[in-house]
């Protein structure tokens, strides 16, 4: 069982609020700075947003003071962080599946591009994000293996499971018998769809690949139930002695229980005859739960994600059933610095979130031209 994701060059958008439209994926997509392109996490029906809760703000560290929320790419240079209390996309996955149609629709015919001896000529891959129960993502798989035979680009499929901003439903990837679920369906479907496929070529049937995508992890536990998950996925012989469905993990996702508060003047009385004009604080962000309370991303999370792309890294070649799994380093990455930094912990590509939020599209050209000017990759 192989399959051929290729990501040249290893820079690419995270799941996150910037690739949620049509025209947001096309312009990802023409850039030649981006080696593959990631959708918004999707649900096979939509999620409900609605922006009077669901927000992002992009803030700075030092002082905390945060730009209006939902304001697209309006952060002065120093407002380095975000938070965010949004969901998933409101747009369901056969919408994104849609998308992928058009842009493939409208790339050269597959003539025009050279073999995959040389991957840097041939459509980038998409991968789409989704979320969902077991079964869900199962039939999210099933949709995507049966685009994957519709469209020139390589498909994959990334399963988050880490948003903490969805209530009463913690994330799956903190809970080693939550994770296996989702492994274990996956990889009955993973041979479901194998058997179904025909053997074309010498290399052997190719199949969609799996990913998931993680939390931020605190202490040494956390990650030991994500290895036990992996493990126990690939040791199950049924169905058919397949090895753990997962190709690649992306670490990490927002890190949640966090809090912005805005400075506001209050002079409301304080007393009968009396006004006094106070400082308050009030949340930055609304949240369908009340509390303001999000998911923090961008410049304060780097340091935390480089620690968990280089432990993950480091567990997954301990176990020859693991040692396959190939990390996307995501977290605080605005500059080839911050990308040259989660390549040295081990990540095989690198992601970008907040600062797609903040610069645009523009911000792959201006890694991409500083790693040439150094001569890196």
């Amino acid at each position: 069982m192989k399959h051929n994701l290729v990501i040249h060059p290893p820079l690419l958008n995270s799941s996150n609020p910037w690739c949620s439209t049509l025209e947001q994926l096309q312009a990802l997509y023409a850039s030649p700075h981006t080696g593959a392109v990631t959708t918004r996490t999707s649900l096979l029906d939509g999620f409900p947003n609605d922006s009077a809760h669901h927000q992002f703000a992009f803030y700075n560290p030092a002082t905390h003071n945060a730009a209006e929320p939902n304001a697209e790419s309006s952060a002065s240079p120093d407002q380095t962080g975000s938070l965010n209390t949004l969901g998933y996309s409101p747009l369901p996955l056969a919408t994104y599946l849609g998308f992928i149609k058009i842009i493939s629709d409208s790339l050269p015919s597959p003539a025009a591009h050279s073999t995959e001896k040389d991957p840097t000529h041939t459509p980038k891959p998409f991968i789409i994000s989704v979320t969902g129960t077991p079964s869900d993502v199962a039939e999210c798989y099933r949709q995507i293996c049966a685009l994957q035979h519709k469209v020139l680009m390589v498909l994959a499929m990334e399963v988050n499971l880490s948003c903490p901003n969805i209530p009463g439903k913690p994330p799956p990837a903190y809970d080693s018998e939550a994770l296996l679920a989702y492994l274990l369906e996956l990889k009955t479907e993973v041979g479901r769809q194998l058997d179904s496929e025909i053997e074309t070529s010498k290399h052997g049937k190719i199949h969609v690949p799996i990913g998931i995508k993680t939390p931020p992890y605190t202490y040494q536990d956390q990650y030991e139930q994500l290895i036990s998950a992996l493990l126990s996925s690939a040791n199950i012989s049924e169905p058919k002695d397949l090895p753990c469905p997962v190709s690649f993990i992306t670490a990490t996702n927002t890190l949640g229980s966090s809090l912005l508060l805005t400075p506001q003047i209050d002079s409301t009385p304080l007393s009968p005859g009396g006004s006094k004009a106070r400082e308050v604080f009030h949340h930055t962000l609304n949240s369908a739960n009340g509390t303001g309370i999000g998911g923090l991303a961008g410049a304060p999370l780097h340091p935390l994600a480089l620690g968990n792309v280089y432990t993950i890294k480091g567990m997954l070649f301990q176990y020859k059933e693991l040692e396959h799994i190939h990390i996307i380093g995501v977290g605080g990455v605005e500059d080839a610095e911050g990308f040259l930094r989660m390549r040295a912990v081990g990540a095989a590509a690198v992601g970008v979130g907040t600062a797609l939020g903040r610069k645009g599209v523009n911000v792959f050209e201006e890694i991409g031209e500083a790693l040439q000017g150094r001569g890196s990759h």
